[in-house]
């Protein structure tokens, strides 16, 4: 139950290349894979997992391999954590940066294909934010996924309550 079957230095090794490997995959499929789950997105991510957990493990079935596995990914991710905190290029790297997708109640449709955003999330930012398209000033799909809209400041408030008498 304890006794590992492979030596002891095989499994965090085997961590750190799942690790890097699939950090940079995740990171080149884009923002959206990170910010918001489709379904699709997530049936993914499981399978990811699925896939590589006996290349994690080597095969080791004691607890002993699993936590020493457990406690390297653990490890890795603190270490990635510490090291984006403290330099903003290694930061950009591994997260990327603000794109603009909108500007001055314009959406460029461009930029949303090549980052594989559909034009309605756009929209539904727009909503969320209580913004019409044209009182946009930037629209911002942000490095965490999500879409940040700035209202256009000299536009008068949008009067939602009418009068109806």
């Amino acid at each position: 139950m304890f006794d590992l079957q492979t030596e002891w230095w095989e499994l965090p090794l085997r961590a750190v290349v799942i690790y890097s490997t699939l950090l940079v995959m995740v990171r080149v499929s884009g923002r959206r894979t990170v910010g918001q789950f489709t379904p699709f997105d997530l049936l993914v991510v499981m399978l990811l997992s699925e896939s590589v957990s006996s290349s994690l493990n080597g095969g080791e079935e004691s607890v002993t391999g699993g936590l020493l596995a457990a406690a390297t990914l653990v490890a890795l991710n603190v270490v990635v954590a510490f090291a984006t905190s403290r330099s903003a290029g290694l930061q950009t790297l591994m997260e990327g940066r603000p794109v603009l997708v909108g500007r001055d109640g314009k959406i460029f449709g461009d930029v949303l294909k090549k980052h594989r955003v559909p034009v309605s999330d756009v929209e539904q930012a727009l909503r969320e934010a209580d913004c019409e398209k044209a009182e946009m000033k930037f629209a911002c799909l942000e490095a965490d996924g999500q879409i940040s809209i700035l209202k256009d400041a000299s536009s008068p408030p949008l009067d939602h309550v009418r009068d109806h008498r």
